[in-house]
């Protein structure tokens, strides 16, 4: 059972798509595992859609405009069939298809104490998006944040001043947020991770570090 959801203002900025590209996919992700947020988002949808029913702002297209469209679908090469794969027990769409299959096609590279994380490739820089494994007992180093950090249990569970998270559930933290989570000790915790600012390490070596990492 998902306990933590994602707040009406992020769902409405999702909506009206004024968003980062790695927030959106952390979004979409939670909604393809959340019954109550997908609801909610389609109804800011159904409501963006009425807002501009009414709006008196139209324009009219240009003479041609429809037939021309129609021209250019029509020399559009056909798309060539997508090769379907096994779902993934612990990546669900759309994350699997950033990261290009499931787990075993992530980039795993070693951050510390164990922890390991994949960078998601994204078009847009100005949020970055990354996939963290924490073995099972292990805390990630205490730190603060500098904006706005979302981050989705795909796998295991960890706890926080802010409570336990499980799979599906997400965490925002922005700059009032000090926290160190630390893993379940039943299962490795893995996790997706986004970030529009670096996070402010209290340690000396997670500083050192950070400008390697990317963190």
């Amino acid at each position: 059972m998902i306990r933590h959801h994602l707040p009406d203002s992020l769902l409405m900025a999702y909506s009206t798509g004024t968003l980062p590209e790695a927030f959106d996919l952390a979004i979409a992700t939670h909604l393809s595992l959340c019954d109550a947020c997908r609801a909610a988002a389609e109804s800011y949808d159904a409501l963006g859609g009425a807002l501009l029913e009414e709006t008196d702002d139209k324009v009219e297209m240009t003479s041609g405009a429809f037939e021309a469209l129609m021209a250019r679908l029509d020399e559009s090469p056909a798309p060539e069939p997508v090769a379907t794969r096994p779902r993934d027990p612990v990546l669900p769409e759309p994350l699997a298809s950033y990261v290009g299959g499931g787990l075993e096609a992530a980039r795993w590279r070693p951050v510390g104490r164990g922890v390991r994380q994949a960078m998601i490739p994204l078009t847009d820089k100005s949020a970055t998006a990354r996939l963290l494994h924490i073995p099972a007992g292990t805390a990630v180093p205490d730190h603060g944040h500098r904006g706005t950090e979302i981050t989705l249990v795909l796998q295991g569970a960890f706890t926080d001043a802010d409570g336990t998270f499980a799979r599906g559930d997400v965490e925002v933290a922005t700059d009032e947020l000090d926290h160190m989570p630390v893993a379940d000790i039943a299962e490795d915790c893995i996790c997706l991770a986004v970030t529009d600012a670096p996070l402010q390490f209290k340690a000396l070596l997670p500083r050192i570090a950070q400008p390697f990492l990317g963190i």
